[in-house]
Formats: structure tokens, sequence, C-alpha cells
């Protein structure tokens, strides 16, 4: 196929059969397209590409299929060239204008850009190692019996890993032997017991957690799980967030999910209680997005996609600087959740005791001068205002 007119599907189905490692497209047919590059390279189970436009690169795992389709997506419509390596081979696909298609492939020494893309794919030491016999990990089919990550749960196991990750960086700051934990709306208890285990066998901290939902049968199921590990000083709890009496000091409260303002009381208790870490992954947020309205930056509000979007950003944000106010060193980190939704905002949150007087200010501050310009009234303000 050497320097010839051929169709775009022969020469992509022909460069995935030689199994590349790293491919780049570029050569846009429009300078107004967004996304200016793409590149793709190949880790130890599936490949990764990173889509480029000016500012920013966004990352999506995907397999040999999905590959070969985003290349038929791609050229053609977006991109005019692609130049890919194998071990011993330089592949490209040119397109012209009119979209004839030339296909040239040469040999190469490719042995320098191998070792580039090995070392980039070194393996991660994840804190939860494969090899472990993590009993709640097996029971979620993420690892198998004898402690290997299942193939189809890879990203999931990587998920749970940033999640304990992000409250491993603040642990590792100072050193912690006691902790009372509460983690509200826990659901089925993925996380929970994937805490409780980071914290009691990995850290050796002593912890005493409590989970609370408002199902039934969830609790009991829990209950059992937890039994069944012998997690004797983890229990689960049918209860409300909103009023929730938790029965010993609270040193870290976790939520992951709580829908709309449940994530607010949640946050609201935790800054009762005085906890010092506090670590929450909204859900879903309509009360601003039923609020918002505004005059001068109408822009904002009158595309529903903008809007529900630019509410949610807006209600993260308020939730921080409230945070703030109430004397917390905060994070708004990104997080990308258990169930691969859109919803990959983790606040994280640290109670600082010599916060600045004139910082805690400026923070709420921030928030009347957002309030008054959209109209807005946000449950968590108004739980402090009214409390504070």
């Amino acid at each position: 196929m050497k320097n010839r007119a051929i169709t775009l599907k022969e020469t992509v189905e022909e460069l995935m059969r030689l199994s590349p490692i790293k491919i780049i497209i570029s050569n846009n047919v429009s300078k107004s397209l967004v996304v200016k590059r793409i590149q793709i390279e190949k880790k130890e189970r599936y490949y990764q590409a990173a889509s480029y436009t000016a500012t920013q690169v966004f990352h999506k795992n995907l397999d040999e299929e999905g590959v070969k389709r985003l290349c038929l997506d791609e050229l053609g419509e977006n991109f005019l060239q692609l130049n890919a390596w194998t071990l011993s081979e330089e592949v490209s696909i040119k397109l012209t204008k009119k979209r004839k298609v030339f296909f040239d492939i040469k040999r190469a020494d490719n042995k320098a850009l191998a070792e580039e893309v090995r070392s980039n794919n070194r393996k991660k030491n994840y804190i939860l190692e494969e090899g472990r016999a993590i009993e709640p990990l097996v029971d979620m089919g993420i690892f198998t019996a004898e402690g290997k990550v299942v193939n189809a749960m890879y990203d999931k196991y990587k998920q749970i890993n940033r999640f304990i990750e992000i409250i491993d960086d603040e642990l590792k700051k100072k050193i912690i032997t006691h902790l009372n934990i509460i983690d509200f709306g826990c659901g089925k208890s993925y996380l929970t017991f994937i805490v409780y285990y980071y914290l009691t066998q990995i850290k050796k901290i002593k912890v005493n957690m409590i989970g609370l939902d408002l199902k039934e049968e969830v609790i009991k199921k829990c209950n059992e799980a937890a039994e069944k590990y012998g997690y004797d000083t983890l229990s689960f709890e049918l209860g409300d967030i909103n009023g929730y009496y938790a029965p010993f000091k609270v040193d870290m409260v976790i939520t992951l999910h709580a829908c709309d303002r449940a994530t607010d009381f949640a946050i609201h208790n935790a800054i009762n209680w005085g906890a010092t870490y506090i670590f929450s992954v909204p859900c879903c947020q309509h009360e601003l997005n039923n609020q918002i309205r505004s005059d001068e930056f109408s822009l904002m509000t009158k595309y529903g996609i903008i809007k529900e979007r630019f509410s949610a950003l807006i209600t993260d944000a308020v939730r921080g600087n409230m945070l703030e106010y109430m004397g917390y060193n905060v994070n708004l980190l990104e997080f990308v959740d258990l169930s691969h939704t859109p919803k990959n905002i983790l606040i994280r949150a640290v109670k600082n005791p010599n916060k600045q007087k004139f910082v805690k200010e400026r923070a709420v501050e921030e928030v009347k001068r957002m309030m008054g310009e959209y109209g807005l009234s946000p449950t968590l303000y108004r739980l402090i205002v009214e409390k504070h």
C-alpha cells in the first residue's frame, strides 16, 4: 500500500494491525477548530488519547477498536494527517483537500521512542496494591480472589485509588493515631469499606466509623458485610443527614454523591462538629439552577446546558468559600468518580485554627456579591449565616 491512493478505512485497519505505540493526528482542516492535535499512546492495558486545545488537554482511555473509530472519525472531518510509530516502522496517512488518501510505511528504529513510552507507562505505586487480598475489592469484582485487578475494572481501580490518595495527601502531613469518621449518604458503601481498610490496615490508625443512609435494606446488608470482613469498629445506621446526632467527637466527614442540598447539610454538620477533615464529592445540584437569573450576564443563563453547568460550578464555589469563611483551607480537586459520570469535583477542606480574619471575610463577601448578581440564596450560606 506504499505511496498509493486507497480508502481511509483500509489505511486505519492496516495501521492498527501493526500495533502502533504512538499516534499523532494533526493538520487541522480549519484554524477555528477547538482541538488542535490528538496524541495517542499505548499503555499497558489500553490506549490513552490526549486531545490538545490551545490551553487544555483532555484524556480518554480507549481499546483498539476505540482508537480505530477515533482515527476514522477525525481524519478527513477535522484533520488531514496522521503519523504513527511501531517498534520498527514509521507510518503516515495524508489526505488532500479533496480527501484523497495516501498511505506510507517505512522502516525505522524506534527503540528510543519505545523506551520512552515504556518509561511513561511504568506501573504506578498505588496505595491499594495488587497482590493484596482486599476482601471488599474482591466482592466488588475489582480484584480476583488472588488480588489481581480484573482487566475490565482497571479504570474503577484507579478511581478508588484516586480518592484514597486525596485523603492520604492530608493525613501524611502529621502523625495520627485515632479518627472518628462519619460517611453521609453511604449507599452500598463501596468507598466506606475501602476507606476503613486503608486507614486501619495500611495507615494503622484506630478508627470508629459510621455510615449513614436512608435505605433500611442497604444498611442491613452493609452491617452484614462489615461483620463478614471483621470490621468491628465500622457500623451503619439508618438516618437523615439533616440534623443527625453524632455519638462521638467527629474528626472526619466523607460524602460521596449526597444529592443536591444533602451535601450542604453534611458540610454544615461537619462544621458544627468542628471536624478537622471534610472530603465531599457532590451529586446533582438543582437548587441554584432553579434560582439563577441575571440582567447583566444573561448569556450565562439563557442556554439550558450552560445554565446547568454554571449553576453547578457556582454551587461548589460557594461551598468552598463558606468553608474558607468558617476557618478551613479548601481545595476543589478533579475526581473521576466511581460511576463514570461528569460529577468529578471533590471538595477537600482541612480545619485551620489560624485562618486570618481578612481571608475569611473576603471569602464570604465574594459569596454575597455572587448572590446579589444572580439572585441566589444557597442553602449552605443560609445555614451558616443563621447559625453564626
